[in-house]
């Protein structure tokens, strides 16, 4: 029997721009929402709860690099399958990603178990801190299976462009997160308050309950894709390879990020541990605006992919172009909003005066670096569905580690001033933006323009 065509191969490229990605981005605005709540409910305990979190971050986002780019690698294998009719191969991706999910568990279950406590003693020296960090990143690490499983299920479904039900997934993890919260924090309902871990035991549960929905709504309504027990156990070493070959570039590109906070960490927590929470309550907070962003950006890519394997050049470039009016559009809301209320912004996180004199400059300074940023965000999309994730790389390494830290450092040791560090954020956007567009023109002539 003819298999019917998708829909990423047919449907008005706009119309389906925003079916594929409106319900990733309301996903990834609650899981924002479950960022910035659990932070708020720890800041409650103390500002030195919130530095504890802030710590820890570093290496949690190295966990959810690995499931996140690993995840990006499926998909465009998957996307690009389907779109060459090769259902096999789809299968195969599918398959292999579960394993790699539970792969890459193992990994963190042994760095929670041996590296949480030496990861968090090298940024501070306070005992009380130290103590919380740990508890935080233990916990979150070593029951990490919740949250690998979690992001696979929701690349399958957005793979084969069912965003629909992978927003379910997602926003019903960060909501179920969102109520443990209080009570697991605080202690409500005849449960003991366990502060810090309270706050870490609701993640992973939020994130295992997710994954369970995620794997019933595969078995039962993503019909192109079929999971097969013995094909877990069995992956193919051709398939891994396909996959890494995206997915390590996007893992080492995600891993920059963490490599970036724990050395602003180390340069912030120089000046006082408030400059640090003030640094986590900004990653929060961008997070409304970024993680939207990356919601388009997840809906874009199999989109991308899809009409590559189709060689479908029209509807490549109608859809990068819409994508990226709206990630920039979704930015700059995100600057104004920045610009015009920074102290309402910071006192959700019952932010001192300390706290609110060094985050108003903060704010304000960064959130310049928006636009520029939701412009790279759309360009990577193109180098992660056309398997040039290198790029993807290179950007990320220009902007974080061979811009952003050195700026920072150079700042923070010249001038002595909190205020001038984050000037490097919109220094290491602006440099981003000029290499994306380099390579963004590379792409165009070897492949889509060939197309």
């Amino acid at each position: 029997m003819e298999q019917k065509e998708n829909k990423m191969g047919v449907m008005p490229v706009k119309k389906l721009i925003i079916t594929m990605s409106l319900p990733m981005m309301i996903s990834m605005l609650v899981q924002a929402l479950y960022n910035v709540v659990d932070s708020i409910f720890v800041a409650q305990l103390s500002e030195d709860a919130l530095t504890a979190v802030t710590l820890a971050f570093p290496l949690q986002n190295l966990l959810i690099a690995v499931g996140s780019g690993t995840g990006v690698g499926i998909n465009a294998l998957l996307s690009r399958s389907l779109g060459e009719k090769r259902f096999d191969r789809s299968d195969a991706a599918a398959n292999t990603g579960l394993f790699l999910a539970f792969a890459s568990f193992l990994a963190f279950l042994l760095i929670g178990l041996f590296f949480s406590g030496p990861f968090i003693r090298t940024q501070t020296t306070d005992p009380d801190i130290a103590s919380m960090g740990r508890t935080y990143l233990r916990i979150v690490s070593c029951l990490s299976i919740g949250v690998f499983y979690q992001m696979t299920f929701e690349r399958l479904l957005q793979s084969t462009g069912l965003t629909l039900y992978s927003m379910f997934s997602q926003a019903s993890g960060a909501i179920i997160n969102i109520i443990l919260d209080p009570i697991m924090i605080f202690g409500y309902f005849g449960m003991p308050a366990l502060g810090v871990a309270g706050a870490a035991y609701a993640t992973v549960i939020g994130q295992t309950c997710a994954a369970f929905i995620g794997l019933i709504l595969n078995l039962k309504v993503n019909k192109e894709i079929h999971i097969s027990f013995d094909r877990i156990l069995h992956p193919k070493k051709a398939t891994v390879t396909e996959i890494y070959a995206v997915g390590i570039p996007s893992i080492l590109m995600m891993s920059i990020g963490s490599i970036m906070t724990y050395a602003m960490n180390r340069i912030l927590i120089m000046f006082s541990t408030t400059a640090t929470a003030v640094f986590g309550v900004y990653f929060r907070l961008q997070s409304f605006f970024f993680m939207p962003v990356f919601g388009l950006n997840s809906g874009l890519i199999p989109v991308l992919a899809y009409n590559y394997g189709a060689r479908k050049r029209a509807r490549i470039t109608e859809a990068l172009r819409f994508s990226m009016i709206l990630a920039v559009s979704i930015m700059l809301t995100g600057l104004v909003i920045f610009q015009a209320i920074p102290e309402t912004l910071l006192k959700m996180f019952n932010a001192s005066e300390d706290m609110i004199a060094l985050g108003v400059p903060a704010l304000r300074t960064i959130s310049i670096c928006f636009p520029f940023a939701g412009a790279c965000i759309a360009l990577g999309s193109v180098f992660q569905a056309f398997s040039k994730s290198i790029y993807s790389l290179l950007v990320s390494v220009g902007r974080q580690l061979v811009i952003l830290i050195p700026v920072a450092w150079l700042l923070a040791r010249f001038t002595g001033r909190l205020n001038y560090i984050w000037f490097a954020f919109p220094i290491a956007e602006i440099v981003s933006v000029g290499l994306s567009v380099i390579f963004f023109l590379r792409v165009r002539s070897q492949i889509i323009q060939n197309l």
